[in-house]
């Protein structure tokens, strides 16, 4: 496939360099040419400017900025952006583990009201950049899960193989109306593993006791 991906940050160098691993064309895009061109060179990808990774992004475009700007950038892009796959992987997680969108719009709405051509799918939020690193990230021999949301079914299993590109397994998370309770999630869950050192895993029982019981 080819992949784009506008920031060039830690979840660009992660996400990125698995997928270039797994044999996929990708361009990097960043404001900071010096720094764009080093991570893409440690990676093995292409460099490139923000729209430069929009328009290489035929297949999927990987939002990999901070929350605080995604709407504005793919709004300055949203004239390539129209069909395109356009995974949003960001965070709007507040100082004390709340989310900076309140009770609005989730953040993965925010951005596909920017770019109402796109179609958004949420996902690879759950994680830090570090697991992302991982060859692949299996932890006691059971692939890391991913949940994904979106809407257009092509997206969907465009990001479901990019997923299992990566060693995971892809869940279904609904429509993009339910990409707030996936973020809510992920700032819940850093609220636990960060502000309280703990082990979130251990919240969830295995799924034979997850519902009611004969």
């Amino acid at each position: 496939m080819r992949i784009g991906i506008v920031g060039a940050g830690s979840m660009a160098e992660a996400l990125g360099g698995g997928w270039v691993r797994a044999g996929h064309d990708v361009l990097v895009g960043g404001r900071d040419a010096g720094r764009t061109a080093a991570l893409a060179g440690e990676i093995g990808a292409r460099a490139g400017d923000l729209r430069q990774a929009a328009e290489h992004g035929v297949d999927a475009l990987l939002l990999a900025v901070p929350y605080g700007v995604a709407a504005e950038i793919v709004s300055g892009l949203a004239d390539v952006l129209g069909g395109r796959t356009l995974i949003d992987c960001t965070n709007p997680v507040a100082p004390g583990f709340l989310l900076e969108t309140g009770n609005g719009p989730s953040a993965a709405e925010r951005v596909a009201a920017a770019a109402p051509g796109a179609h958004v799918v949420k996902a690879f939020n759950l994680c830090h950049q570090s697991v992302w690193h991982l060859d692949p990230p299996v932890f006691d021999g059971r692939p890391l899960a991913v949940p994904i949301c979106g809407d257009d079914p092509h997206a969907l299993g465009t990001v479901r193989h990019l997923v299992r590109d990566l060693g995971c397994e892809p869940f279904n998370g609904g429509g993009l109306g339910r990409a707030g309770l996936l973020e809510a999630t992920a700032a819940f869950l850093i609220g636990l593993w960060v502000g309280e050192g703990v082990d979130a895993q251990a919240i969830a029982p295995p799924v034979e006791y997850s519902g009611p019981r004969a």
